[in-house]
């Protein structure tokens, strides 16, 4: 007579079992970089700290995204991704922040801080700190290891950000928003006449105070490429 069946455990093997599951993963992390001296560094110091199990670095989200996915295929993406903002292929911290976000990673921007456009940027599409690259190895590894833990890590670039946000804010009216939003965008004066149902000078108008309050607050916009920028930092354009 046959006691259980073929895909019965022991009392042992089943015991092994629930002792494996009870164990907690290993933490994954990503590196996102151009530069492959840092990438190699930064992640041989990484893949020495205890309950970090996997290190993935690429130059772009794409490509650290399909490596992940050889790697792990049991998830999307890694724990954490420490991402340099301004990147070879032309994404916008923002576009690469909320890819990974949606995947369930964490992200820490990990930059040099010359552009605030593109730290703004990353700090309003939540990532869970900012870690300078002047920063010592071992700041690095402290930021990495809260991070994993869940912690936001805040650093005098982040604490930058936020205080010229508050001394940057510009307070537009509905209607600038409107004309901004269109013109900034690519559409012409006349055009965004036409949508808006109002005159061509009176669009001029509203471009001017708007580059006028622009100004008022150290953000100069002179040129409609200048434009787009700000409006894309302000939120009235989304990032493709």
């Amino acid at each position: 007579m046959t006691i259980g069946s073929t895909n019965e455990l022991s009392p042992t093997a089943a015991l092994n079992r629930r002792s494996q599951d009870m164990e907690p993963r290993m933490q994954t992390i990503g590196l996102v970089d151009d530069h492959e001296l840092v990438l190699v560094a930064l992640a041989e110091r990484l893949a020495r700290i205890s309950g970090i199990g996997l290190v993935i670095t690429a130059k772009s989200v794409p490509e650290l995204l399909e490596r992940f996915a050889k790697a792990d295929a049991t998830h999307r993406a890694p724990n954490l991704v420490l991402l340099d903002l301004r990147l070879a292929d032309g994404t916008r911290p923002r576009t690469n922040v909320e890819q990974l976000t949606a995947l369930g990673a964490h992200v820490l921007a990990y930059t040099s801080g010359e552009d605030v456009g593109l730290l703004r940027e990353a700090v309003h599409a939540n990532v869970l700190g900012v870690i300078s690259k002047r920063e010592p190895v071992t700041a690095v590894i402290d930021a990495v290891q809260r991070a994993l833990s869940g912690e936001v890590v805040a650093s005098t670039d982040w604490a930058a950000v936020i205080d010229a946000d508050l001394d940057a804010i510009v307070h537009l009216t509905p209607r600038e928003r409107e004309v901004l939003s269109l013109y900034a965008n690519g559409e012409t004066a006349d055009s965004v006449a036409r949508m808006l149902w109002i005159s061509r000078d009176t669009v001029l108008d509203h471009i001017r105070r708007i580059r006028a309050k622009y100004a008022a607050v150290s953000r100069p916009a002179d040129t409609k490429i200048d434009l787009y920028r700000q409006a894309a930092e302000d939120g009235l354009i989304i990032h493709s």
